[in-house]
């Protein structure tokens, strides 16, 4: 694969920027603007989705929330993320990668905001949701820019890069929030992200390049993004709310409509004439079997954090910044190992950290499933956190970079979107899908013995989930993918 083709202006608005410009170099101060401005700002999304998760027990006592609604607060954000995270990519090819990715990091922060300052479970789920809009916009681009800023031989070591630093938020926002759920108050896990914003946006005008796709016109498959959300919208709330009773007429219908709905969008991205989702990019089999790996991996990675977090608290009896600081080894692990396992990936192929990862993980979950009453951190949740967090900084870079390099250029924000919506879609639904699996429902997050019996049921089906991508990843990814 080659770098970017100069962009030309085509039927697209003009640019805030330059366009076409030259690929930067990894190492040169352009390189670390372009790695500064998309670390921050998808770290800035890494952040909010860690903390979040630790805020769960508190914000169901401070809005008398029941489970249901604490698996709305994460799954109405993922569920906006997730359904339009295509169109965020494509507008980005279309409109001009950095254009879009600041609007995103804008709109993440002013709802922000706005989640911040909700006084009832509906306010907060509805603006999750449009939180969930702005990473949609600014998602796919720090990965988009990424791809069309470096050359490609640049590209595996500075994703590496990228989810490095990128996991220092992550290693940050399980301890922040917590922190802030125990002296302040939850609703400041959402207000901290105004800062961060602002100098995201100051360094992405001034320093990132623009980049489009030239081949891109300004119409939209706005009738594909419909059917997208609403297919995703349907599934997700007839799982969760079967965590209520799944005879309920209510379930088959969102069930049923999402199911059409679905089946709709494939023949909508197959027939339009400037989909939102190119279907030939499946044509190739390492994109296709990347993306696979990515939605077993991910589902478990969305589940196993779910529980995990709860479960500290409500079983063991951690406060919520004992809890955000248990999940730190992991992210440490993830952080430190990710730049190499880029490096590595490099110098064995793409196949063996995608194979092995995965089952390395599955080993730490497995280990995180012994935890109930009583366990010990050093024994019991302390080692799993470690070995997961090795499993996860083996494949997460390799894993991307394939991806990008399975697809062309000039689809960098739709490969990346792609992606991204399958990683955020396999979230959404283990969040949704697990808790009715193993019998959970109603108040059950606050009644340990009952949340005990379901989170050691869970643990098992995530590292199944992971077995299956190391699985896919070892039939569908060819050795020598990203060796030099």
């Amino acid at each position: 694969m080659t770098s970017s083709p100069p962009a030309a202006e085509g039927t697209s608005p003009e640019p805030v920027g330059p366009v076409a410009a030259d690929p930067v170099r990894l190492g040169t101060a352009p390189g670390r603007w372009v790695l500064l401005a998309t670390v921050l700002a998808s770290g800035m999304a890494m952040l909010d989705a860690s903390a979040v998760n630790v805020a769960l027990p508190a914000i169901g006592r401070d809005l008398g929330s029941g489970l249901a609604g604490l698996q709305w607060t994460l799954s109405g954000y993922t569920l906006a993320l997730a359904s339009l995270i295509l169109l965020g990519g494509a507008l980005g090819d279309r409109y001009g990668r950095r254009r879009v990715f600041v609007v995103g990091v804008v709109w993440f922060a002013v709802t922000s905001l706005g989640c911040g300052l909700a006084q009832t479970t509906g306010q907060l789920v509805a603006m999750r949701v449009l939180q969930g809009i702005g990473g949609a916009l600014l998602t796919p681009g720090s990965l988009a820019i990424i791809q069309s800023a470096f050359p490609h031989a640049d590209r595996p070591r500075a994703i590496g890069a990228w989810s490095a630093f990128g996991g220092v938020a992550g290693l940050v926002g399980p301890f922040l929030g917590g922190f802030l759920v125990d002296t302040v108050s939850w609703r400041w896990v959402f207000l901290v992200n105004a800062p961060l914003a602002v100098v995201v946006v100051l360094v992405a005008v001034r320093h990132v390049p623009e980049s489009r796709d030239p081949g891109r016109t300004g119409r939209f498959d706005a009738l594909g993004a419909v059917w997208g959300a609403l297919a995703l919208a349907g599934v997700t709330y007839a799982l969760i709310a079967a965590g209520d009773g799944p005879g309920r007429p209510q379930v088959w219908v969102s069930a049923a409509v999402g199911v059409l709905a679905g089946v709709a969008f494939v023949v909508r991205e197959r027939r339009a004439r400037e989909p939102m989702l190119p279907t030939g990019v499946f044509a190739d089999r390492e994109f296709t079997g990347a993306n696979l790996s990515t939605f077993a991996i991910y589902g478990a990675l969305g589940g196993w954090s779910f529980f995990l977090v709860v479960e500290l608290q409500t079983v063991l009896g951690y406060s919520a910044t004992a809890a955000g600081a248990a999940t730190i080894p992991s992210i440490v692990v993830l952080s430190l190992l990710s730049a190499r396992a880029g490096a590595l990936a490099q110098r064995t192929g793409a196949r063996l950290p995608m194979t092995v990862g995965p089952l390395i993980a599955a080993v730490g979950v497995l280990l995180l499933a012994r935890i109930g009453p009583g366990s010990s951190y050093w024994l019991d949740v302390l080692p799993g956190s470690l070995v997961s967090g090795v499993g996860l900084a083996l494949l997460v870079a390799p894993l991307t970079a394939t991806v990008l390099d399975a697809a062309p250029d000039h689809l960098a924000g739709v490969a990346s979107g792609v992606n991204n919506a399958v990683a955020r879609a396999a979230q959404l639904l283990a969040v949704a899908a697990l808790p009715v699996a193993v019998g959970l429902g109603g108040d059950d997050y606050a009644d340990p013995a009952s949340f005990d019996a379901g989170a050691g049921t869970a643990m098992l089906v995530c590292a199944g989930l992971l077995v299956a991508g190391s699985l896919v990843a070892w039939l569908t990814i060819r050795p020598d993918t990203l060796k030099t």
